[in-house]
């Protein structure tokens, strides 16, 4: 990547994933396959599916709200702002919002995310 570049996601830029949250791809560029950032957000009462992501490691920054993060054969771990949760490539993980209101968090993928990575582990 040779060129300087300030990004602001346009305001219908949300959509809803497959895996249970609502995302918004700030950073995700072919040219710069290093990392990916993407807001994530979980409404209350909600769960994220079990999935994995194959040759990809993510971290959660906790931005708002309260969670329960579940990695690989960790225990069960309640998050809220501040918290970062580390996933190792191949390892399994999902995320609740105990809250009342939306838990929103970054996820900062390295290499960057790409949907052929993603699997899902309840299907």
């Amino acid at each position: 990547m040779s060129q300087a570049r300030i990004l602001q996601p346009a305001a219908d830029a949300e959509y809803f994933f497959e895996e249970g949250c609502h995302i918004i791809e700030h950073w995700n560029q072919g040219e710069d396959a290093a990392v990916s950032i993407a807001r994530a957000r979980v409404m209350p009462g909600e769960t994220t599916r079990w999935h994995r992501l194959h040759g990809i490691a993510e971290r959660y920054l906790i931005l708002r709200g309260e969670g329960r993060a579940e990695v690989g054969e960790l225990a069960p771990q309640a998050v809220g702002p501040g918290a970062v949760v580390f996933i190792p490539p191949n390892m399994r993980q999902r995320i609740a919002c105990l809250g009342d209101e939306d838990l929103v968090f970054l996820a900062i993928c390295t290499p960057r995310f790409v949907p052929e990575a993603y699997e899902d582990l309840e299907a």
